[in-house]
């Protein structure tokens, strides 16, 4: 009358599905406390002292930390969330701005030293009128714009 009683993880399909799944339960679980202790630090509504509770909570009994923080306060999670990636797209979008407009706006002695070469190539100043120039672009007195005023002023 003793019948043999087969679990899942007798089957070697199933053995490798329940391996799998307790990984995927794992990892998940590890995704969750960081993301909760990564939201604890962003929290800018939190003190010093609350924080530090939060997080002795969820390291020192994470299963119950975790699940009583996602209660407690998983509702604003997602707006933090939301308000850091706006913030970043901002600063980022800032960035991107301030980049482009850097063509238009003030030339860097690097881009005045390349016009400078490059007139010099084409034959338009002399090694003397290149070398003058030069100094005035690195001692940071003089703009590309009066070199080419020297230039026509000599002739061309």
């Amino acid at each position: 009358m003793s019948e043999q009683i087969y679990l899942a993880y007798d089957f070697p399909l199933l053995s490798v599905f329940w391996s799998m799944l307790w990984l995927f339960l794992w990892i998940m679980w590890f995704v969750l406390l960081f993301r909760i202790v990564v939201d604890i630090f962003r929290d800018d509504d939190l003190s010093g002292g609350a924080k530090a509770g939060w997080l002795a909570f969820v390291v020192l009994l994470p299963f119950l930390g975790v699940f009583v923080y996602v209660i407690a306060r998983g509702r604003n999670m997602g707006h933090r969330e939301v308000t850091q990636a706006r913030a970043q797209q901002a600063a980022f979008d800032s960035y991107i701005r301030e980049t482009a407009k850097g063509g238009g706006g003030q030339p860097t002695s690097v881009d005045e030293l390349a016009k400078l070469s490059e007139i010099r190539s084409r034959g338009d100043i002399t090694d003397d009128e290149f070398r003058r120039a030069k100094e005035l672009v690195l001692s940071g007195h003089g703009p590309s714009r009066q070199t080419g005023a020297g230039t026509s002023a000599s002739g061309r």
